[in-house]
């Protein structure tokens, strides 16, 4: 096993116990989620990076599972020691979507109402819906702030779609491939491959479990699917229209071409590792998914507060780059913090899984490249300006701090007390906030590179740096361990 390796791996469940909301009205109960984690979460619970996985994906996004040395996750190029997302330094983890089939309830799972499977009882999800369970679990593992969402194709509309609904969870995001808006053309293959499954006999409207599932509908759907994974280009470099036994045709209706029997053979391995009623529901949320507000996107993004990284491949025809240029103009409206990447691959659309020297790159280089602001303290205990120098110790006994800002009634800085300050005032005898309070304060601005600010710390022997916006308003602060943690 590669040095590099995260190694084996297991894979977690949590239950979310009670009734939980759905955006289409529905509820479920006791939803189970399956997850997987990799690295370590440090103490502050402030280096965890969720992975969103696409649409026919799982939790096992890295390592190996014991006793399967052959199959690493499905992302093991891009998570682990020294890789993007680097397991020395991030806490990586990655659930199952509500709806799937590896280990979070989905439509094959049993409805505790019923003892049998939900089947096609099962309530139609959202893309909503799947991140509200995510939420669930981080909160469960008690991360109440995300350094990054990074995710591909789907993976990409559910960290839009974290970004959206919780923007003051998410200090980064990276969408690979993706879109905001799904296209008629993507929901049009979508339908024709739901179409496929319904069509087999062995449906049997969505109640197979006891029987035989609908493998000829489901290879079917995976087919139709696969292609537009690939690109001209790639089937030509790939296949062309090379035989695959002989080299004369055999004129009849068997698999001639080498490009027809990798087809068959994608959709039949997928049959063996997915459940058809599954691919229904997830194709469906897909095709819900719209972040646009009043038919414009930039109103949709609005309300996100994290950095954005946005990727496309040259040669995407499913989500092809303008979808990410479209992304990328909404936020800029706002003039949000976005940069945009194109990836010159022939890969197509499975380039964001094949392309990973230089998804790592990019990827490595957006989340190194850290601001004051990705990891200052937001919520900065404060006083105000001619208060006794009593009021101040005790703030600062009662929050624990070594340093406390003196902001005045528009909280802009004015100065700053420091635990030095209050044990010199009470030798001194002096009873006036003025007489002790530093006015001339050194600062930071939150988009300098995190490396200046250390810098500054270093070179004037102090501990700490309040954080200021526009006007001196005081936005955060940052401290000598949050820099030491963060380059160590």
């Amino acid at each position: 096993m590669s040095e590099r390796s995260v190694g084996i791996v297991a894979t977690n469940y949590h239950t979310i116990e009670g009734e939980f909301q759905l955006e289409g009205g529905h509820t479920l109960k006791n939803i189970r989620v399956a997850y997987e984690t990799y690295g370590n979460l440090n103490k502050e619970k402030s280096n965890a990076i969720l992975v969103c996985h696409a649409l026919t994906g799982d939790a096992h996004a890295a390592g190996r599972h014991s006793g399967d040395d052959k199959k690493p996750g499905w992302w093991d190029d891009i998570i682990g020691p020294g890789k993007a997302l680097d397991t020395d330094r991030y806490f990586v983890l990655c659930s199952n979507v509500l709806g799937g089939c590896k280990g979070t309830t989905g439509p094959a799972s049993l409805d505790p109402d019923t003892g049998r499977q939900y089947g096609i009882t099962f309530p139609v999800i959202t893309m909503g819906d799947m991140v509200n369970v995510q939420k669930e679990l981080i909160s469960y593992l008690g991360i109440s702030t995300l350094f990054a969402v990074v995710g591909g194709s789907m993976g990409g509309m559910q960290t839009l779609q974290w970004c959206v609904a919780y923007p003051e969870l998410v200090k980064k995001a990276v969408v690979i491939a993706s879109t905001a808006i799904s296209s008629p053309q993507q929901i049009a293959f979508n339908e024709v491959g739901r179409n496929a499954i319904i069509s087999d006999p062995d449906w049997n409207g969505g109640d197979y479990y006891e029987g035989e599932p609908p493998a000829n509908g489901l290879s079917t759907a995976r087919m139709i699917a696969h292609i537009t994974y690939l690109s001209d280009a790639s089937m030509h470099e790939k296949f062309g229209r090379r035989l695959q036994q002989g080299e004369s045709y055999k004129f009849d209706m068997t698999n001639d071409f080498q490009v027809e029997s990798y087809l068959k053979y994608q959709g039949d391995t997928f049959t063996g590792r997915f459940d058809a009623n599954s691919y229904l529901y997830v194709t469906k949320a897909v095709d819900y998914f719209d972040l646009s507000k009043n038919g414009s996107l930039a109103e949709g993004l609005k309300d996100v507060q994290a950095k954005m990284l946005v990727i496309s491949i040259t040669s995407d025809w499913l989500y092809s780059p303008y979808h990410s240029r479209k992304i990328v103009e909404g936020l800029t409206v706002k003039e949000h913090d976005v940069s945009y990447r194109e990836i010159e691959s022939s890969y197509g659309h499975d380039a964001f899984l094949l392309e990973s020297g230089q998804i790592n790159y990019v990827i490595h280089n957006f989340l190194t490249h850290t601001s004051v602001a990705d990891v200052m303290t937001e919520k900065v205990a404060t006083i105000r300006e001619g208060v006794s120098i009593e009021t101040a110790a005790k703030v600062m006994f009662e929050e624990a701090l070594t340093h406390l800002p003196v902001v005045n009634e528009n909280g802009c800085l004015v100065g700053i007390v420091t635990s030095w300050d209050i044990s010199k005032a009470v030798a001194l005898k002096c009873d006036k906030l003025e007489n002790i309070m530093t006015r001339d304060v050194l600062t930071a601005s939150p988009d300098e590179p995190i490396v200046a600010a250390a810098k500054r710390l270093e070179r004037h022997s102090i501990s700490a740096l309040p954080v200021v916006g526009e006007k001196k308003r005081l936005i955060g602060i940052i401290d000598s361990e949050d820099i030491n943690r963060l380059i160590g």
